[in-house]
């Protein structure tokens, strides 16, 4: 019975484990066989990829689910604001951890088929550049000065007079090396040239400024390439187009600065891969995809960027300006910063990106930016004023500029011994960056001198960068600038050829897209004027009423006076165009220099956008007030009347935007403006007539694009059937009586030359308004001050000093007489009188010591 027992448990048992066994053989199978679905579904996406052509090919990819579910092919082209935020989610799920991880994958997928990634070496050497200014407060901007300066600057050009400038030097003969796959940090006090010197470093350096020397990028000239699209330089000053959100901003400056040789790139990466049958990570085949895709509103490295400087919380929020509310100081700081990121640039010159930051956002786009430079071979250059220690730490290189000298220039660790072979350690718990940006100066310089067996003296830019020449770091990096870059190694791609990033019909394309968003980001200012329009049409109507008027010679200098009106409340409308230019030339300089577009495609969409607004003013105005004042009831004299309007509102709109460019500055411009106008309502044929306009004033009279615009409104009215009629005694018609009462040109012709005079104004207008963006720079500029000789005023401080220092002593000597304190009497008496004693040291007289000493006793 037992062994029977026995046996059914072990057959049990037995069957158990089988089934056991077979359920869970089954449950990885249905898992397994799930997989291996997959991987085949992906597999033959990928093989449907590569079979397509080349241009097909780069523009499609796989986008993956979040659990890699719902796997499917898009054109990168038409991937959507959410397809981009989820693709960037899903490669940066915590940035700081994933940023270096996502760099990496970019690296090792060119590193596997032996594709290099073009590097950035920038040699300077013997850079000198000085400034011419004036001294003290001649260089106030006043308006003596002002005046005192155009004077000066046409003898000066004719030879007659001595310019009164002084020569300022703002870098003395200074000489380095710029590495790639290096972060560079510059470092020096206010006014020690760094924001001059990454400006000649970017190509963006002044012209005024008398500049020699040498500066290389991979062994090139400057001129055999274009500096401002191989280099970013990013301006300490944050200067952006209010009414455009952060992700528009960034957006559009990537549409302006195009991929660069990301296409080149990745059409070779693409060929090597299919050769060598490799299979890419299909979310870093889309991004690379998406990134290198020309022609696309919003690119996807935005959307990566945007992540990266920590401004999703605000993408979709205005940058705003003096007049709209945007976002915070710091967060318009790091607009600037993706401003010129989201670009193909490879060298980055940025001046004081950390304005306006914490310590914690400083660190995380600094560690980002180190990141980036490492992996990818990038070169940076980056000036900050105060960082804090775990910033200081993620550099490579460290650049000390003082007094427009180079103090020190190598590896960070370095830095700290070559001061202390000069005689200065940094304390312990003194922050290095903080320690280096005093050291230099007179002020703080005594408090780190070691050498106590020494007396101390001040040690002085030069002395240091004389003693950089000898140590060791110093005759490496001139041993390396005594051999030439062997240009061979230049990565062909490396260095921007061409002028501008994408070709014109896209620039075109882009700069029309963001005028047309601005205009709908401002229609209130159009439906203002509009409005304002509507309200003096109205106050037209019933002052120049039909029924009080009557068609004949008495009442045709009323009609004349409402044409007039017309013509003169068209011209008027337009002239809030001079506000909304110089409103966004800071701006247009800024991109200007930067070479994301030329002038003319700036001013184009500027002029092109504004004719269907002209269109509408005309239209209201004449369609308001036509019949009820009492105009010739022929319609086509209606739309030739109408015609005329919206040419002289178009030539206006052309003048004041041309005055806005050339004035450059709203006081200014709006001073010219008011006498434009002035001076075309004086020479336009109505104020004074043709006969009663001088002989030496009468080329303002044909000039004026007022007169054409009256003469051609007049004719098409004063010729109309409802002026046919013929006064008794005389042999013409009432309105050409009229018209020769007002010295009008009375004949038909007229109308048609008048619109094709007022037609050439309006490109006329354009063109000026086209030269001066492209050849005006803007109006305040930087302007350096030498100092006023302050002999006087230090000889002054000192003898204050002894007289304090005298009155000191003597308050000591009463409290301490007083008290019987002879210790502490002898102690004041003899502190002041080795105060006094060293002073002498300085220059204070004899005369000065003994009356010092005669205060204390």
């Amino acid at each position: 019975m037992d062994i029977g027992a026995d046996l059914c448990r072990i057959g049990s048992s037995v069957r158990r484990n089988s089934s056991t066994t077979a359920w869970r053989n089954n449950e990885v199978e249905v898992f397994s066989r799930s997989v291996r679905e997959e991987d085949d579904e992906e597999a033959l996406r990928w093989a449907a990829l590569e079979k397509l052509p080349t241009y097909d090919r780069l523009r499609k990819g796989i986008l993956t689910g979040s659990q890699g579910a719902g796997n499917h092919e898009v054109d990168v082209l038409s991937l959507g604001i959410h397809d981009k935020k989820k693709l960037i989610d899903k490669l940066l799920a915590a940035t700081e951890a994933d940023n270096e991880k996502f760099l990496w994958k970019l690296k090792n997928r060119l590193d596997r088929v032996g594709i290099e990634v073009p590097e950035i070496e920038v040699r300077f050497e013997h850079l000198h550049i000085e400034a011419e200014a004036y001294v003290g407060g001649r260089a106030l901007p006043t308006f003596f000065n002002f005046m005192i300066n155009i004077v000066e600057g046409t003898l000066n050009s004719l030879g007659v007079l001595r310019s009164r400038k002084k020569h300022l030097t703002i870098l003395h003969d200074v000489s380095g090396i710029i590495k790639p796959n290096r972060a560079t940090l510059l470092l020096g006090p206010p006014s020690s040239g760094k924001t001059t010197l990454l400006l000649a470093l970017a190509g963006k350096l002044d012209k005024e400024l008398k500049a020699s020397g040498r500066i290389t990028y991979n062994g090139h000239d400057m001129h055999e390439f274009v500096p401002q699209r191989t280099a970013a330089y990013i301006s300490q000053n944050d200067v952006h187009l209010g009414e455009l959100t952060v992700r528009e901003t960034l957006a559009y400056s990537a549409r302006f600065q195009g991929v660069g040789n990301r296409y080149a790139m990745l059409a070779e990466l693409s060929r090597r891969e299919k050769e060598a049958n490799i299979k890419p990570d299909p979310d870093i085949d889309l991004f690379m995809k998406a990134a290198a895709a020309e022609g696309q509103q919003e690119n996807v490295v935005t959307d990566y960027i945007l992540k990266v400087l920590g401004l999703e919380i605000c993408a979709d929020t205005m940058v705003g300006d003096q007049m709209v509310r945007g976002i915070s100081g710091g967060q318009k700081k790091r607009v600037t910063t993706g401003e010129m990121l989201v670009g193909p640039a490879k060298a980055l010159f940025m001046d004081e990106i950390s304005t306006g930051l914490d310590s914690s956002t400083t660190f995380q786009i600094v560690d980002a930016l180190r990141q980036s430079v490492h992996i990818l071979s990038g070169t940076a250059v980056i000036a900050l004023l105060q960082p804090a220690p775990e910033t200081y730490n993620l550099f490579d290189d460290v650049i000390l500029l003082s007094d427009g000298l180079i103090v020190y220039q190598g590896p960070r660790e370095n830095v700290l011994e070559f001061f202390e072979s000069m005689g200065f350690k940094c304390p312990d718990r003194k922050g290095v960056a903080d320690f280096l940006q005093e050291v230099t100066s007179k002020k703080d310089q005594q408090q780190y001198w070691i050498k106590r067996e020494e007396p101390y003296r001040f040690i002085t830019s030069k002395e240091f960068a004389e003693a950089f020449q000898s140590f060791h770091v110093g005759r490496a990096l001139a041993s390396e600038l005594a051999m030439p870059f062997d240009r061979t190694k230049n990565h062909p791609a490396a260095l921007a050829t061409n002028k501008y990033g994408v070709g014109k019909m896209e620039i075109f394309k882009a700069s029309f897209s963001r005028e047309w968003l601005l205009m709908k980001r401002n229609s209130f200012v159009y439906l203002f004027k509009l409005t304002q329009l509507t309200i003096m049409a109205i106050i037209a109507m019933t002052v120049f009423l039909r029924t009080k008027m009557h068609k004949d010679v008495d009442g045709g200098a009323t009609y004349m006076g409402s044409l007039f009106f017309a013509v003169v409340m068209l011209m008027f409308v337009a002239m809030a165009e001079i506000s909304m230019t110089i409103a966004k030339l800071s701006v247009f300089y800024k991109q200007r220099d930067l070479l994301f577009f030329p002038a003319w495609a700036y001013a184009l969409p500027n002029w092109l956008l504004k004719i269907p607004l002209t269109l509408a003013e005309a239209s209201l105005w004449v369609l308001t007030v036509y019949y009820v004042i009492g105009y010739d009831p022929n319609v086509g004299r209606l739309f030739k009347q109408m015609l005329i309007l919206a040419l002289i509102n178009q030539a206006a709109s052309g003048l004041f935007r041309f005055i806005g460019a050339a004035g450059r500055n709203m006081i200014v411009a709006n001073t010219f403006g008011s006498f434009a106008l002035l001076s075309l309502f004086a020479l336009g044929g109505f104020v004074l007539s043709r006969p009663s306009v001088h002989k030496w004033w009468i080329w303002g009279y044909w000039s004026s694009p007022l007169m054409y615009a009256q003469n051609a409104i007049s004719v098409n009215e004063f010729l109309g059937h409802s002026w046919s009629k013929i006064p008794p005694g005389s042999n013409e018609t009432a309105g050409v009586t009229v018209l020769n009462l007002r010295g009008i040109f009375p004949h038909a012709y007229w109308y048609w030359l008048g619109a094709g005079a007022l037609l050439g104004y309006i490109f006329l207008f354009n063109i000026l308004y086209t030269l001066a963006l492209t050849f005006l720079k803007p109006l305040e500029g930087h302007q350096a001050i030498i100092p006023a000789d302050e002999s006087e005023d230090e000889e002054k401080s000192r003898r204050e000093r002894i007289l304090e220092l005298s009155n000191r002593g003597s308050s000591l000597s009463r409290r301490a007489a007083s008290r019987g304190d002879k210790l502490a009497y002898d102690f004041s008496i003899n502190y002041i009188q080795s105060c006094i004693l060293e002073l002498s040291n300085g220059g204070i007289s004899s005369f000065e010591l003994k009356t010092g000493l005669t205060f204390i006793e």
